[in-house]
């Protein structure tokens, strides 16, 4: 079994049963395995596959107080302590991401079977599809941002007509009452009303939910414990709420100031201030793929990639059955178990054994993949619709702002004649 780079890893001691004693090491969890690594002569004392596992619990016995178990198959239980930070963090990752592999889609059923090319092809596509699917939803925002903000100056210019109309009566002869000033028409109140009507409507729609992942949290500054929640990608926040759903904390789109991306299944966001801590939280999530397309385009300036997800995207691109070129921010996460292929002297190889090494296509899929396509085509199409409805759009509120810049402007050079 080659070593895939580690997820996240933790020191503590592993029980050997054989030999009824505890050994002190170094606990990983990858992508798919978990393993444990003495610390006196590195030598891997075991390496579990995630889906082989059966149960995660922290338990306490006579001889053995709070540790964490985990069963493998065949009523095989191995017993970790003293495991640091503390035992209840390294459970709730643990269980995360076994539980999020035993519910993924996407995972290979029954043993270590290989994904066939047509399989590979229809989950790369698939992938496609939900990021082009993510892009669609913030451009939809974007458009809906664009049509309010032609209403509202629409509205600024209606009032700017009705300033004009007072303008005008201040600026008549002597004999106008100027120590009356006429009533708001009715026109100037209706148009105030639609105008707070938009600014309602637009608030609403900004609550827009993008995307939702189950997540393990910890607030950077405070305990630092690991506890379960979600993080909530809206258009124009981020929501990082606990297990019970219960808000935790907003970051406003405005007010966020760092993305760091520490591996494809982790980040850290940060909202700065001045002269009190910041807030900062540490995101951990086997789904977090699924949120980086979304979190690049919306904080494209504020993602930074660091050197630890520089070294997880190498040690990734040299296992085997990761994309070639080490793959990418949004697929570093999405690889499949596969095995690694045997190798055979290419004069003993079969036609049966090149059929297997090299699976074709089948009916089933091309279909498949003919239908995801055509789909993928369709929200391609809507998406350049979108853009180029956003292009006019654009255009109109060039005009309209620098009409109603020159309107605001002479009425403040009347406005000053008048005093």
């Amino acid at each position: 079994m080659s070593q895939e780079s580690s997820i996240h890893s933790w020191p503590g001691s592993y029980y050997i049963n054989s030999e009824k004693r505890w050994v002190s090491g170094i606990l990983s969890l990858s992508r798919t395995t978990l393993r444990f690594d003495s610390e006196q002569n590195q030598e891997n004392l075991i390496g579990l596959r995630l889906s082989h596992i059966m149960e995660i619990k922290m338990e306490t016995s006579g001889f053995i107080f709070s540790a964490l178990t985990v069963l493998e198959q065949g009523n095989i239980k191995h017993w970790f302590g003293s495991l640091k930070p503390c035992r209840t963090a390294v459970y709730h990752v643990l269980e995360h991401f076994w539980r999020e592999r035993l519910l993924s889609p996407t995972e290979p059923r029954g043993a270590e079977a290989p994904l066939t090319k047509g399989q590979e092809l229809i989950s790369l596509i698939s992938g496609a599809q939900r990021r082009l699917e993510d892009t669609g939803k913030v451009l939809d925002h974007q458009g809906e941002q664009f049509d309010n903000m032609i209403q509202g100056l629409d509205n600024i210019e209606s009032d700017l007509s009705v300033a004009d109309k007072l303008l005008s009566e201040l600026e008549c002869p002597s004999w106008w009452p100027f120590g009356k000033l006429p009533r708001k028409s009715h026109q100037e109140a209706k148009s105030e009303a639609a105008a707070k009507a938009a600014c309602t409507k637009a608030s609403g729609k900004g609550q827009k939910v993008i995307t939702s992942i189950p997540a393990i949290l910890s607030h950077v500054g405070s305990s630092g414990n690991l506890k379960p929640g979600s993080l909530i990608v809206l258009v124009s926040s981020l929501e990082v709420r606990d297990a019970n759903g219960q808000l935790l904390h907003c970051f406003e789109k405005e007010e966020v100031d760092d993305v760091y991306v520490h591996s494809p299944y982790e980040i850290s966001v940060r909202q700065r201030f001045i002269g009190k801590p910041d807030i900062c939280f540490r995101i951990l999530s086997a789904r977090m793929t699924d949120a980086l397309s979304v979190l690049e385009m919306q904080y494209k300036k504020k993602v930074v990639i660091t050197r630890d997800y520089a070294a997880f995207q190498a040690t990734s691109a040299t296992t085997p059955g990761s994309p070639e070129g080490g793959g990418n921010i949004w697929s570093a996460g999405h690889g499949q178990d596969t095995g690694v292929p045997v190798e055979v002297p290419a004069g003993e190889l079969t036609q049966l054994q090149l059929h297997v090494l090299q699976p074709t296509v089948t009916e089933a899929e091309a279909q498949e993949l003919k239908q995801m396509l055509q789909q993928l085509k369709t929200l391609a199409l809507e998406a350049e619709t979108e853009l180029e409805h956003q292009d006019e759009a654009l255009d109109v509120l060039s005009c309209s702002a620098d009409r109603t810049t020159m309107n605001i402007n002479r009425h403040t050079r009347r406005m000053r004649k008048l005093l």
